[in-house]
């Protein structure tokens, strides 16, 4: 399987990458960014000038909460955790997803 940057993504899809991510708690950036190129067996590499803009966004739309905190290699790391809000738009966006996939699997069944 080749690698997809995140420049290849459907729009929105990061927010839920992200925010998937973190339903299993608070991580810092470069975690987030790691464990999703694990759980997609090196299928999807988000970048940096991708994840913290968004990040921020999502910070700003009252999805995450961040704090300061260490990191496993002992540095300095803003720790980032869904609010409650962040919840609510998890599941809003994983069945608009759902929704897509359906409708984009019905058409490659069909045509």
């Amino acid at each position: 399987m080749g690698t997809t940057d995140d420049s290849q993504l459907l729009p929105g899809t990061l927010y839920l990458l992200v925010l998937r991510t973190l339903a299993g708690g608070p991580l810092h950036g470069y975690a987030i960014a790691t464990r999703i190129r694990e759980a997609s067996q090196n299928g999807l590499d988000i970048r940096d000038g991708s994840l913290y803009p968004a990040l921020n966004r999502m910070l700003v739309k009252g999805w995450l909460a961040a704090e300061w905190g260490i990191s496993e290699n002992n540095r300095r790391a803003r720790f980032y955790r869904l609010t409650r809000e962040g919840r609510k738009q998890l599941e809003a966006e994983t069945k608009e997803f759902e929704s897509l996939v359906r409708s984009i699997q019905l058409v490659m069944r069909t045509v």
